[in-house]
């Protein structure tokens, strides 16, 4: 006779995570001082630094040990592997390296869990702003342990925009050009360097609107469901799933506005 083992738990996987997420931004943090570029991946200006893989490892080693049997994407390199579990770890060791690398506060760690192909629990936490967010799906999502409530959506020419680029030089290009059709018609707009603080960002109420071509899944994972638990859609293109092509997120009313806007100016794509 054979027994099938219990789903797990979302929120016992967003406690993990948070443990885990802010053991791994404080060991980040302590290490920002005097980091140096380690290498690059897609571009010379995209890089990496020896605290982004030890993060990642960090991470990797304290989920592994409390799940055995988890599956695991990581960013770095070597950061995929399979597991015999249906949870699989979305990992984020260092979201925005760059602001990281020049000893900035916008940066974080990002940890979501995934159980059968949809985000259940998360967690960012931001060591440069003393910021935990944390996230259940269908439980809402919290900052500091206080719930979030996305404010209220506003006419697409009085949106506060956040935004992010690419470092392939052909995507920059492209990026800039659909950036000077959406700064006019919005009231202004916003680039941290960071998709993990853009779209947590969203949710405690610092921007209205977010959107990027270029992110992977390790990019919106946990901020995405922090996002949606307040309230915010957070989608692709032409309404889809978030995917590289494109990743929008705003207040439903907002998004009918700004995602439209986006496909006619051709923002998921380089050409």
């Amino acid at each position: 006779m054979t027994t099938t083992k219990p789903a797990p738990d979302p929120d016992d996987l967003r406690a993990l995570a948070v443990r885990v997420a802010t053991e791994a931004g404080e060991l980040a943090a302590q290490g920002q001082e005097g980091i140096t570029v380690l290498d690059t991946k897609s571009s010379p200006t995209d890089v990496v630094t020896k605290m982004d893989r030890a993060t990642e490892e960090l991470i990797r080693s304290r989920l592994l040990a409390e799940r055995p049997g988890d599956a695991f994407l990581g960013e770095e390199e070597g950061g995929d592997e399979a597991g015999t579990a249906p949870v699989r770890w979305i990992v984020d060791p260092i979201d925005g390296t760059v602001n990281y690398l020049y000893g900035g506060p916008d940066w974080g760690v990002a940890i979501a869990a995934e159980v059968d192909g949809q985000i259940v629990a998360a967690a960012v936490a931001q060591p440069g702003r003393r910021r935990l967010y944390e996230a259940v799906l269908g439980g809402g999502a919290f900052l500091d342990g206080e719930r979030l409530a996305a404010p209220a959506a506003v006419p697409l020419d009085r949106a506060l925009v956040a935004t992010g680029f690419g470092y392939l030089p052909e995507r920059r290009r492209r990026q800039a050009q659909v950036l000077l059709e959406v700064v006019p018609r919005v009231r202004d707009i916003r680039r941290t360097g960071s998709a993990a603080v853009d779209l947590c960002g969203l949710a405690s109420g610092q921007a209205d609107a977010y959107y990027e071509r270029g992110l992977n899944p390790w990019d919106w994972a946990a901020p995405g469901l922090v996002a949606s638990e307040a309230g915010l859609r957070v989608a692709g293109a032409r309404g889809g799933p978030p995917a590289e092509d494109l990743v929008v997120a705003a207040r439903p009313e907002l998004f009918e506005e700004l995602e439209p806007l986006l496909m006619e100016l051709g923002a998921d794509r380089d050409d």
